[in-house]
């Protein structure tokens, strides 16, 4: 089982394009938020980063830094949605992908409420890019839709952290992580 997980990694990576943004008004229904994070290679590896991480420090992380980043990312989506943008969007989304397959990577152990902070950063910038493309469509039904998959990605990150019988099993998906990243940041 753990020699097809980065096999499977390295799917997914080939099959998603770089960036779910599609453009003002291309979004509306439900099953658009649903799928936006999940056609984005960029959301998708740091919401499963999130997971995989807070997974590895363990305790009261396992909570806070997924709901912290769940909580930014609406907050971003709100602001965008109010009008306000956010400076350097997607560099922010690409630092976002390395810095967390990078912690990831090495496992740092951080205070739950200093990672939590950290993702939330993050997630600000995820949620402001979603808001800044809704256009006229139904920015309520949408950001419900984006939100389900986050709250999902962030638990697949989380499982995979608790199911992996090896940390360096793990270690290898968030330096994978942070290599697609890289790649993203220079694409």
């Amino acid at each position: 089982m753990t020699r097809l997980l980065p096999a499977a990694f390295a799917a997914v990576l080939l099959a998603s394009p770089a960036f779910a943004h599609a453009g003002a008004g291309a979004h509306g229904s439900l099953g658009a938020g649903l799928a936006h994070p999940l056609t984005g290679v960029d959301h998708l590896l740091a919401m499963v980063a999130v997971g995989l991480w807070a997974s590895q420090v363990g305790g009261r992380a396992i909570w806070m830094m997924p709901a912290a980043f769940a909580a930014a990312m609406a907050a971003g989506y709100g602001l965008a949605l109010a009008g306000v943008s956010l400076p350097s969007v997607e560099p922010m989304i690409a630092a976002s992908v390395i810095a967390l397959g990078l912690l990831a990577a090495t496992a740092t152990r951080l205070d739950a409420g200093v990672g939590a902070a950290l993702a939330a950063v993050f997630a600000l910038f995820h949620g402001a890019a979603h808001g800044a493309e809704v256009g006229a469509a139904d920015a309520a039904v949408f950001g419900l839709g984006f939100l389900a998959s986050t709250a999902a990605l962030l638990g697949v990150g989380l499982g995979l952290g608790r199911v992996l019988a090896s940390p360096r099993v793990a270690r290898v998906l968030g330096g994978l992580t942070a290599a697609a990243g890289l790649g993203l940041a220079f694409a």
